[in-house]
C-alpha cells in the first residue's frame, strides 16, 4: 500500500508529530533502531526549522524503494513558502545561522544523518528540503551517486493511504518510470496502483506500450489504475512515453515544455485498441514530469536553472508546493514524479 504521512507544522506541538511520522514510516519500512533514530532526528530538525525560519510549513513522509535495490527507504520532505535564502551551501555549514539565537547545526546534522539530503531555496519564495534514509548507513556526509528519478505523494484530506504510486527501475541501458493513479481513493485504489508498481519490476525490459499491455492483464483482479510509463534508452538517447488514463506528463525539450496526453481508459478494465508511443530525444538538459490529476492542470513548469539541475525529488516537491495553496486545496490524491538524465558519472553534476 502507498502509506503517506503529512504533518502541517504551524506550532511547536507538531514537531513531535513530525518525529512520530518518521518513526512510523521507519517501522513500516523495517529500518533498524539506528536508522530510525536518524530519520527521527532529520524530521525533528526540519520541522523545527519550519517554525524557526519560515513561520510554518508542511512535512511529508513517503516510503520509496532503496536505490541499492533491496529494501525500503524513508523519504522526508519539508515544504514552506517562507523568506528563503540565497546560499544553500553556506546554510548547510555547521555554525551558520539565519535566525538570531540559532547554532545553525540542524541542517548540517540532517546532511550527515541522511543517505541523501537536498536543499533548494529562493529568497522570498521559500524552501524545499528532501532527505532519504536508507536501510544501510551512508558514508559520513560525502556525496552519494544521484538517482535519475524522484517523486512525492500526498493523499486527499491527509489520509493515511494514497491511491497513487510511482516507481522506477533500471534494466540494462533502459531507465523506466511509472506513475499509477488507482481509480477512486483509499485502500482499493492503493492496491491497484501498488500492484502496477510491483509488476513494473518484472516488465522493465519491455517497451512502454508492452508494459501497459502486461499491466492490463496483471491488474484485472483490481479496480484498475490510470498509468503512464516513460522509458529512457540511454544508448540511443531517446525518451519513449505511453499512457492510459488521466496521468499526464510534460517534457522539457531545449527551452520549452511539451505536453503528453494519455489515451482514455483504465488499465485492467478498459484498455484502448491502440496505445500510441511518443518518442523524443533525451539530452543532458532534458527533464520529464509525470503527475496524477490531483495536480492542477494549469500548473506552471519550473524555469529556474538551479532547480532544474537539482535532485529529482526536489524538483517534484517544488512543483507540488508551487501548484497548491490553502485557497486551492487538492481535490484528489496527488503524486508528482520526475525523471532526469542519469548523472552518476557526470563530473559537472553539482546538486546538493
Amino acid at each position: 500500500m502507498s502509506r503517506v504521512w503529512e504533518v502541517p507544522v504551524h506550532d511547536s506541538t507538531r514537531v513531535r508529530d513530525a518525529r512520530t511520522a518518521a518513526q512510523e514510516a521507519c517501522a513500516e519500512a523495517g529500518l533498524d533502531p539506528a536508522r530510525t533514530a536518524a530519520s527521527e532526528l532529520v524530521a525533528t530538525e526540519l520541522a523545527t526549522n519550519l517554525l524557526r525560519h519560515a513561520g510554518g510549513g508542511q512535512m511529508v513522509v513517503n516510503l520509496v524503494a532503496s536505490p541499492a535495490g533491496a529494501g525500503t527507504s524513508v523519504q522526508v520532505f519539508s515544504l514552506d513558502h517562507g523568506p528563503g535564502f540565497a546560499d544553500a551551501e553556506t546554510v548547510l555549514r555547521d555554525g551558520c545561522s539565519t535566525a538570531a539565537g540559532s547554532l545553525g547545526a540542524g541542517l548540517g546534522s540532517c546532511l550527515r544523518s541522511a543517505n541523501a539530503f537536498h536543499l533548494y531555496s529562493l529568497p522570498g519564495r521559500g524552501t524545499v528540503a528532501t532527505a532519504r534514509i536508507d536501510p544501510e548507513p551512508g558514508t559520513g556526509g560525502t556525496a552519494v551517486p544521484p538517482v535519475p528519478a524522484g517523486g512525492i505523494t500526498t493523499a486527499l484530506s491527509q489520509a493515511d493511504v494514497c491511491g497513487d504510486a510511482w516507481g522506477w527501475v533500471r534494466s540494462g541501458g533502459l531507465v523506466t518510470l511509472l506513475l499509477a493513479d488507482g481509480l477512486g481513493h483509499g485502500p482499493k485504489a492503493a492496491h491497484a496502483s501498488t500492484a502496477a508498481k510491483a509488476e513494473l519490476r518484472r516488465a522493465a525490459h519491455l517497451p512502454p506500450a508492452e508494459i501497459l499491455r502486461r499491466l492490463h492483464v496483471a491488474l484485472r483482479p483490481t479496480r484498475g489504475p490510470a498509468v503512464t510509463v516513460a522509458q529512457v534508452d540511454t544508448d540511443r538517447a531517446e525518451l519513449s512515453l505511453a499512457g492510459v488514463g488521466n496521468v499526464a506528463a510534460r517534457v522539457r525539450t531545449g527551452d520549452g515544455w511539451a505536453s503528453h496526453v494519455a489515451q482514455p481508459g483504465i488499465v485492467g478494465a478498459y484498455f484502448p485498441a491502440h496505445v500510441p508511443v511518443r518518442r523524443l530525444p533525451w539530452r543532458r538538459d532534458s527533464l520529464l514530469v509525470v503527475h496524477s490529476d490531483g495536480l492542477p492542470s494549469r500548473w506552471t513548469p519550473p524555469e529556474d536553472p538551479r532547480l532544474l539541475a537539482h535532485d529529482p525529488s526536489v524538483v517534484a516537491a517544488a512543483i507540488l508546493r508551487e501548484a497548491g495553496s490553502p485557497a486551492r486545496p487538492a481535490r484528489d490524491d496527488t503524486s508528482v514524479a520526475v525523471l532526469a538524465p542519469d548523472r552518476r558519472n557526470d563530473p559537472h553534476d553539482s546538486r546538493l
